[in-house]
């Protein structure tokens, strides 16, 4: 009898684990199907108004608005470990106000991004529609694959405490934004000066890598990766550091703008020649 009512307990505490299992999973959809929503209406909201004012390239300044909203919105919906929404929802917030406050100042007044303007001679009257699936949702469903860090770090409670995974995350977030902050300031400042127009930015951070504001954005979220590492399914999540860093990398950043800076600054191949595209390093002679 002792041992068949051993078996029913143990019978009884596997039903219940797979329960809360069952549970766990259900909340963790629940919660990325709402965040996918969100960020999709949000993303819907501002397509509406890029057509009302004629100007697609207000999606550029809601890129990181949007990682910021994701953040909080996940903050308000979940239960996880207090200490560790706090740190992560805070340093995704952060990073994404200053990107969109830097990118709102930079943007002011100069009209429609030449991307853009491309598009919509190339299509004509289906701008419309081509934006919203192209770029609007694009950039929706891409941002909300790159905050999952964000998302599963809030959504569990263990650890119980911060880890040395939390710290050196929170550490590369640091040393990430000030080349990203630093890089855009030292650029800003340099274009401010008439005497540097047509000239190549080749100076403070920019002598040892030709972008180190892309160089710190990826390592930001690196970063932001290792705090979610440190949670159970947190692996889960480096498609996020992954795929900024190849959006960066070969796609929407140095490839892109690199293209455009050989046509137009035949200087630039020098430049190119003698510093790392990426990576800080030592300049060649």
């Amino acid at each position: 009898m002792g041992g068949a009512a051993e078996k029913l307990s143990g019978s009884g505490g596997g039903s219940e684990v797979t329960a809360q299992s069952g549970r766990k999973l259900e909340h963790t959809t629940t919660i990325l199907l709402t965040t996918f929503g969100v960020t999709l209406a949000m993303m819907f909201v501002l397509w509406l108004v890029s057509l009302a004012i004629k100007n697609a390239s207000i999606v550029d300044i809601f890129w990181g608005a949007g990682f910021a909203l994701i953040a909080l919105v996940t903050f308000a919906l979940t239960d996880g470990y207090k200490p560790r929404k706090w740190l992560i929802a805070s340093l995704v917030t952060i990073w994404g106000v200053r990107l969109a406050s830097y990118i709102a100042w930079r943007n002011a007044g100069k009209g429609e991004d030449f991307r853009y303007q491309a598009m919509r001679k190339r299509h004509a009257d289906r701008f419309a529609v081509v934006s919203l699936f192209t770029v609007f949702a694009l950039q929706g469903v891409l941002m909300w694959v790159i905050s999952l860090p964000v998302q599963f770090a809030q959504l569990s409670g263990e650890p119980g405490h911060l880890t040395w995974l939390d710290f050196l995350g929170a550490a590369l977030w640091a040393i990430g934004l000030s080349f990203e902050a630093i890089g855009d300031w030292q650029l800003a400042r340099f274009k401010s000066d008439p005497a540097n127009k047509g000239r190549v930015m080749d100076r403070g951070l920019w002598a040892y890598t030709r972008h180190p504001n892309y160089f710190g954005d990826a390592l930001l979220w690196w970063g932001v990766f290792l705090i979610a590492l440190a949670t159970p399914r947190g692996w889960l999540t480096v498609i996020s550091p992954l795929l900024m860093t190849t959006l960066l990398m070969k796609v929407s950043g140095v490839a892109l703008l690199e293209k455009a800076l050989v046509k137009t600054r035949p200087e630039y191949r020098d430049y190119v020649r003698r510093t790392s595209a990426f990576f800080p390093l030592p300049p060649k002679r």
